[in-house]
């Protein structure tokens, strides 16, 4: 069965306004309404599902078939990777390892606001350059509950931590693929990103610590929030133009850590931030106690202070997901694990082309060795050993795992269905179609085309191999610099990461509040508009004289 993209209407706008209703939809259902994640994305998938069918025209078969294969990719994609990231930290919790990692977070600083500031911003960036897919936000929250803050801010000040190394995240994945798509240089568009990404990057600290404690703590712990900001902007743009943009938020990620823990060593915060005082047991994740007799005296004795083998072994999990993932990054490891990749073209979906007749693919990769689902599943299994959790109980501690999610489950499922479909029928090629003809006004707002499709798809590299083609040829038809745009819809995909129904949900199972989706969209929309206004301006001013000077090759 064929199916060629088209626009449902002979308007581009009206067609715009169509296919905007499904994303229009789930955001207002979340924001306004309060609904359920689940239901927000099952009504949305529905309604995708009536305008591919009724106003673009797509066979009842490939609409749903899209569907399928929309929900079949978040399998691998986001499922397999984040069970394996919670299913690493309830092994901590399983052992009483988990009490031991919160007083060594306390060690690096009895203040709150700055442990937000190194867990979330530094080590969080840690796992987005090395595996993404919502691992950092997972395992980020639930360290968070560690340091004592409460669920559903871990889960905010994750998200919104979340933002800074996106466009660099997976080793430079969503750059690769700019490059790909685009047929031109990744490391122009690494080097551009560089000079706009950081900028956001400057101020991401500040906002942590507001969202942790007020802005009161501003004026109480800026020196961290600064040091913090910039040295990560400063080691992101320095690679980024200098020298390799995969490397970008590695480097950037030990740097800030580093300048943060130097810092603390002469300078503490005046007052306020500090952690809950002995014997006020926080909660964790699923809503249980972290006050086990057992499990503690078992990790090492409060009072008596943990030795150093309980400090490495709770640390333990997270240095073997440092380690794997690095090596998984060294080229001849890189080859040997990409041979177990397996995939198959979907079936009934081979003959889909876009208005131009380039043929769409649907291939479904299954790429079983090197995916961050698999390597984290591998850091899982070696955690239980260096734990000494026997076979049994870490199988049954996966299978609780999976329970807690829940709901989390299916949202992901319609989520992805809902995006696949959108892009499939062509209504996402509508949406940037119509941005793109607004003219010189295009340059503001050609970070909006990435926001939407990162708030659609959930990654930055989806939303770069979905419109950076359209960037391209916006800019040559403005006469505007092909290298600014698209490194502007991947900076401006970065905002929306923290609204994607898909990190919503993994945040929310995360922390054991399955349900709160709609509470944890208004809590971080109105951040992600304001970056994104200051990203438009600035992308704006980069098109004109006035910061014409900071575009690649300008």
């Amino acid at each position: 069965m064929h199916y060629t993209q088209n626009l449902p209407l002979a308007s581009v706008g009206w067609s715009a306004l169509i296919a905007a209703v499904p994303l229009l939809t789930v955001l207002v259902l979340l924001g306004v309404f309060r609904l359920k994640a689940q239901w927000a994305g099952l009504a949305a998938l529905g309604v995708s599902l009536a305008v591919a069918l009724f106003a673009y025209g797509m066979p009842a078969g490939l609409t749903f078939d899209a569907a399928g294969y929309g929900a079949a990719n978040s399998v691998l994609t986001v499922l397999w990777i984040t069970f394996n990231a919670i299913w690493i930290y309830n092994l901590t919790v399983e052992t009483g390892h988990f009490a031991v990692l919160r007083r060594a977070f306390a060690a690096i600083s009895d203040d709150r606001r700055i442990q937000a500031i190194v867990i979330a911003f530094s080590f969080g960036a840690l796992m987005e350059a090395l595996a993404g897919g919502g691992s950092p936000i997972a395992i980020c929250s639930v360290m968070l509950i560690a340091a004592g803050f409460p669920p559903l801010k871990a889960a905010v000040i994750a998200l919104l931590a979340d933002t800074a190394p996106v466009a660099f995240g997976g080793m430079g994945n969503p750059i690769t693929i700019l490059g790909s798509v685009t047929h031109l240089n990744a490391d122009d568009f690494g080097a551009m990103t560089g000079r706009q990404a950081p900028v956001l990057a400057f101020l991401v600290p500040f906002l942590l610590v507001a969202v942790a404690d007020g802005p009161r703590a501003l004026r109480q712990v800026w020196p961290a929030a600064l040091t913090a900001g910039a040295t990560f902007c400063g080691t992101q743009f320095a690679l980024a133009n200098y020298w390799d943009y995969k490397l970008c938020d590695i480097f950037a990620a030990l740097v800030s850590a580093g300048a943060v823990v130097a810092l603390n060593r002469v300078w503490q915060p005046a007052d306020g931030g500090s952690a809950p005082a002995p014997g006020t047991p926080p909660v964790i994740a699923g809503g249980a106690v972290d006050h086990d007799p057992v499990a503690e005296r078992r990790a090492g004795r409060p009072e008596g202070g943990d030795g150093r083998r309980d400090v490495l072994v709770a640390f333990a999990p997270y240095v073997i997901v440092v380690v794997l993932f690095s090596l998984a990054q060294i080229d001849p490891v890189k080859g040997w694990l990409a041979r177990g990749t397996a995939g198959f073209q979907w079936p009934g979906l081979a003959h889909i082309t876009t208005a131009d007749g380039a043929p769409v693919s649907t291939f479904f990769s299954v790429p079983w060795a090197s995916t961050a689902g698999t390597l984290l599943f591998v850091s899982g299994v070696l955690t239980a050993l260096v734990l000494r959790l026997s076979p049994l109980k870490a199988l049954r501690v996966y299978g609780s795992t999976i329970r807690q999610f829940g709901w989390a489950i299916f949202t992901v499922l319609c989520v992805f269905a809902l995006s696949y479909v959108m892009n499939l029928s062509g209504q996402i090629t509508t949406l940037g179609l119509w941005l793109a003809q607004t003219g010189a006004a295009f340059a503001f707002l050609s970070p909006l085309v990435g926001w939407f499709g990162v708030a659609v798809t959930g990654t930055d590299a989806g939303s770069d191999a979905l419109f950076g083609g359209l960037q391209l040829t916006a800019a040559h038809q403005l006469g505007a610099s092909p290298i600014l745009f698209g490194a502007a819809n991947t900076t401006g995909g970065v905002l929306a990461k923290m609204i994607s129904p898909q990190n919503l949900a993994i945040g929310t199972a995360a922390v054991g509040t399955v349900g709160a989706e709609g509470t944890l969209f208004r809590r971080v929309f109105g951040w992600s508009a304001a970056l994104m206004a200051l990203l438009c301006v600035l992308v704006y001013l980069q098109s004109t004289s006035v910061l014409g000077w900071m575009v690649v090759g300008g």
